[in-house]
């Protein structure tokens, strides 16, 4: 394992198609550092919501996008990420913060200052990396050796999402990823977007395990034909 040739893959994809689950279960099968891109934005909307950054004022935000201290943890087993030194692994998947993450991520100096960041860690990954998110394939790592798009349908990640949702119902959790899918799709500055050179892989009628498995033969194919 620790001779194979670092690979750099790109997982997007909406909530809900187990994304999360997937990226991380591929990443520590393979060997493979770990990014939940998702989770940095959140960070960073976290920090917005409790330094009483007007959320509804793009200049607002755009003005403090550089100053929280963002750190993310890339073992696949254990991701970490803190802000500011404070670990905001919970706060960062509060009811507040998910309604709120969409207009932060939208703001283009948030995106700029994220991408550097996500550049840099994928950049840094010696045995390479798993990373995941919305626009990975398309704007953060156009040049990634292999890119996967994760579908699936509205009513089976609103399915999913309320299983890890304690007490949200389907739903609302449905309109919640419809609503989000549209703000995130329909951004100016980098759109949840499926790359041309993406594998799609719809996730609907798989289990989690087969969409892992998949996902590991996909990427153990690209490393050997390297």
């Amino acid at each position: 394992m620790e001779s194979a040739t670092p690979v750099i893959v790109a997982i997007d994809g909406p909530a809900g198609t187990g994304k999360s689950s997937t990226s991380k279960a591929v990443a520590a099968q393979l060997g493979l550092s770990y990014l939940d891109t998702g989770a940095q934005y959140r960070a960073i909307t976290w920090w917005m919501v409790t330094n009483g950054i007007d959320i509804d004022d793009p200049a607002a935000i755009a003005a403090a996008a550089g100053k929280p201290e963002i750190v993310s943890g890339t073992d696949p087993q254990a991701p970490a990420i803190s802000v500011d030194g404070v670990d905001v692994a919970g706060p960062i998947r509060t009811q507040e913060v998910s309604s709120k993450v969409s207009a932060v991520s939208a703001v283009p100096e948030v995106r700029a200052r994220i991408t550097e960041l996500q550049r840099s860690i994928a950049a840094s990954a010696a045995h390479g990396i798993v990373v995941e998110g919305r626009d990975i394939g398309t704007t953060v790592l156009p040049d990634a050796d292999l890119k996967i798009f994760l579908t699936a349908s509205p009513e089976a990640r609103a399915a999913r999402r309320s299983g890890e949702l304690k007490g949200a119902d389907v739903h609302s959790t449905r309109e919640a990823l419809i609503k989000r899918d549209a703000a995130d799709s329909s951004r100016k500055t980098s759109p949840l977007a499926k790359a041309d050179d993406a594998v799609e892989v719809d996730t609907t009628e798989l289990t989690l395990a087969q969409v892992i498995e998949c996902v590991v033969t996909l990427v153990e194919e690209k490393r050997a034909g390297k």
